[in-house]
């Protein structure tokens, strides 16, 4: 049986240029549900190794996007800390795409229409390889977190306790 064929998205071609090993999971989605812990279900994996890219807004740096394992909750103090503000909320849904160029259930930390200073929760150096959005739903990209360290251009930190 032939391999279904998948469209690669700019994340794709963005790591493709970077020379990152890489593989694009494609997955069923569910509208009514775009929640991490259904994707880890649909992709067979740990839903701690399936990271979700949360963009928040910070009272003096602006935007920034932290990526947090898919079972857990922000926690916005700790957010606001380690990017350097006093408090943060989190980014409307409304403004997602304007101020990203993607859609919630569809946002990658990599790719953004401009770059914002990134934070990937402690964690995701623990697994070999984790999976984040490839841009759109239904698509995951899985890789290492050194490479989505240096390819988002983010630090590790504490974003979850």
């Amino acid at each position: 049986m032939a391999k279904e064929k998948i469209n690669k998205t700019n994340v794709a071609r963005l790591m493709d240029k970077a020379g990152v090993a890489y593989e694009l999971i494609p997955y069923t989605v569910d509208e009514s549900d775009l929640s991490a812990t259904h994707v880890a279900a649909e992709l067979a994996e740990p839903v701690e190794q399936v990271f979700k890219t949360i963009v928040l807004h910070g009272d003096k740096s602006g935007y920034f996007v932290c990526v947090v394992p898919g079972d857990r909750e922000i926690d916005l103090k700790l957010a606001a800390k380690v990017s350097g503000n006093k408090k943060c909320d989190l980014l409307p849904m409304k403004e997602l795409l304007p101020v990203t160029g993607y859609i919630r259930g569809g946002c990658s930390p990599i790719g953004m229409k401009k770059h914002f200073p990134t934070y990937i929760h402690k964690t995701a150096s623990d697994f070999p390889y984790i999976y984040v959005s490839a841009g759109v739903r239904g698509l995951q990209i899985r890789l290492s977190p050194g490479d989505l360290l240096r390819e988002a251009r983010a630090e590790y930190a504490v974003l979850v306790d």
